[in-house]
């Protein structure tokens, strides 16, 4: 099976993006790979802090090598490509657990604080993991974009939504430099969330602007709640990952819903999650349709 960054790194040249999708638990596990493996094509799980201590390292980790070992790509062969990120990390120690534990990649998340401090903190990160596992992927963050994939009522006080506030491509140019990172994920308009009022437009040009400063992929979060024809602009522009999070867990919870409403006197879980499964592969197999520029 190919590594991580070498299908990172043809998905950057063909401009198909790959899906990066959150999970809190096996169904939305199941529903994303389902697809995945429906449509052949590769995916990357993640999961945050919150979520990954909710599952357990280890057994996401275990759960994630099962998959991978279990099946294999149609006309490939080999193990599946499916991968582990551990999403949004804000402390060294919570990488350390992710690499002991045998997940792929990381992102180090210091974009609360003062581009030299995000520089620094990254740096030191970047320095300690390639020291014990160089294939085990960095991506650093430039830029604050909120932090919870959530419904908003409005845009969080502090993302970086206006002009002047979003990634510059210099910085970008610089900190991938000096940090070293495998990824980049920029401030280009994205929010983690879904705003009520609609979120705000991704400014396409600053993404080919830091595309062309800077020599690693690069990665869309909050990707939840962006238009299909922006998505599809900034594929073009330079974006090799895309991240969705706040969709599924609405997905999720609507499932939930429905099954209780059709079912009102069903208490056992493995008859009620079916629905929240379907709701979810809904939700990934428009999103990966999407990215691989397939007919929906």
């Amino acid at each position: 099976m190919k590594r991580l960054l070498e299908i990172i790194k043809e998905a950057e040249n063909s401009k198909i993006p790959i899906g990066h999708f959150n999970v809190s638990d096996l169904a939305g596990l199941k529903a994303i790979f389902e697809v995945s493996r429906a449509l052949n094509v590769p995916v990357i799980i993640g999961v945050s802090e919150g979520e990954r201590d909710f599952i357990g390292v280890k057994q996401i980790a275990a759960l994630i090598k099962s998959l991978r070992d279990e099946y294999s790509a149609r006309g490939a062969g080999g193990n599946y490509p499916i991968f582990l990120n551990a999403d949004h990390m804000h402390s060294l120690e919570k990488i350390k657990e992710a690499v002991s534990a045998g997940f792929d990649a990381a992102v180090f998340d210091a974009s609360e604080f003062t581009f030299e401090e995000n520089i620094k903190k990254t740096k030191e990160a970047v320095e300690y993991i390639k020291s014990v596992n160089p294939d085990f992927l960095i991506e650093g963050e430039l830029g604050y974009i909120g932090s919870g994939s959530v419904l908003l009522k409005e845009i969080p006080i502090g993302a970086a939504v206006k002009p002047e506030d979003l990634t510059k491509p210099e910085e970008a140019s610089r900190f991938v430099r000096e940090t070293r990172v495998d990824l980049l994920a920029p401030a280009v308009g994205n929010i983690h969330g879904i705003v009520g009022g609609g979120n705000p437009k991704l400014d396409i040009e600053r993404i080919k602007q830091i595309k062309s400063t800077s020599s690693v992929p690069l990665v869309l979060h909050g990707g939840s709640g962006i238009k299909d024809e922006e998505i599809l602009a900034a594929i073009d522009a330079g974006i090799s990952i895309i991240h969705i999070n706040t969709e599924l867990r609405l997905a999720w919870r609507q499932g939930v819903e429905k099954a209780l409403k059709e079912n009102p006197e069903e208490i056992t879980p493995y008859k009620l999650l079916p629905t929240a499964v379907e709701e979810i592969k809904k939700v990934v197999e428009q999103k990966l349709k999407l990215f691989n520029k397939m007919r929906c």
